[in-house]
């Protein structure tokens, strides 16, 4: 949300938080026996090895979330194959394991960047959570599958786990994490998501970032409003609500809920996804 007013070449010269949240999130984790899948940026591989290495010693999954955070609809599919090669690369060279789980920045896999699917393939890259089945001024495809599916690529079979929604009213309401679980209250997610795993009989997926477990980030002034909004509502209260969550529902990595490598549709899986995207943030 901040991309126009902090560039990528100065993210070195802001304040790193990112350690210290991310094992904020970690002992928060550990507290109620969870494993979660981590999506890492390539540029956090590189930087914060340990941090890497920390999150897969406690049994977390090691996900791509990308190198620098594009959009993938911004970029050719050249530069996305060059971005997430190099994602990986970092990724599997410090904890010497395959890395097969992707999420791209923002959810950008969208009707104008479906090519990246076939890419993920032949990359050997087996799971995607992208594909956000709501309509949104950034991301989403409206019509899209809700559950958890395989998709036939020309370069083969990919799972697809998408952030997950609640039907509601005739629409898909989000309620897989994120600004989503900051504004609404927490009755009410629980309740979507309850909904999902009973009425449905459905895994779903469940996501924060580590910036959002931490209320005194600085303020980015020169964002727009409605930016400064998604990112900072409820900051504060984040902690909490998730501590909370965590004692209601049973959680799983995501190659604890997808079978590899992707090959028929499966049913009756009970654990739910905790996705951890881990950005540059500040």
């Amino acid at each position: 949300m901040f991309e126009k007013h902090v560039r990528r070449d100065q993210w070195d010269h802001w304040e790193s938080r990112v350690e210290a949240n991310t094992h904020r999130i970690l002992r928060l984790l550990d507290q109620h026996g969870v494993k979660a899948t981590f999506f890492l940026l390539g540029w956090i591989g590189e930087r914060y090895p340990q941090l890497v290495r920390d999150i897969h010693a406690c049994g977390h999954e090691i996900g791509s979330h990308g190198y620098w955070h594009r959009l993938i609809y911004q970029q050719t599919p050249a530069e996305f194959r060059a971005d997430l090669r190099r994602s990986r690369e970092v990724l599997e060279d410090t904890i010497g394991q395959r890395v097969t789980a992707h999420r791209a920045a923002s959810f950008s896999i969208t009707e104008k960047s479906l090519w990246a699917l076939e890419i993920l393939v032949e990359e050997g890259f087996l799971v995607d959570s992208s594909i956000f089945p709501i309509r949104h001024d950034r991301y989403g495809i409206p019509g899209a599958e809700p559950r958890l599916h395989c998709l036939t690529t020309a370069a083969g079979p990919l799972w697809e786990f998408p952030p997950s929604v609640a039907r509601f009213a005739g629409l898909n309401v989000p309620v897989s994490g994120g600004g989503y679980f900051r504004l609404y209250p927490l009755r009410l997610t629980l309740r979507l998501l309850r909904r999902i795993n009973r009425r449905e009989r459905q895994p779903f997926v469940f996501y924060l970032h580590p910036w959002e477990v931490d209320p005194g980030q600085p303020r980015m002034h020169a964002a727009s409003r409605t930016s400064r909004f998604r990112h900072y509502v409820n900051l504060g209260r984040n902690e909490r609500k998730l501590d909370r969550l965590l004692r209601r529902f049973r959680f799983g990595r995501l190659c604890d809920v997808v079978p590899p490598p992707p090959s028929s549709t499966p049913a009756g899986h009970a654990a739910r996804q905790l996705a951890v995207p881990v950005d540059r943030l500040l």
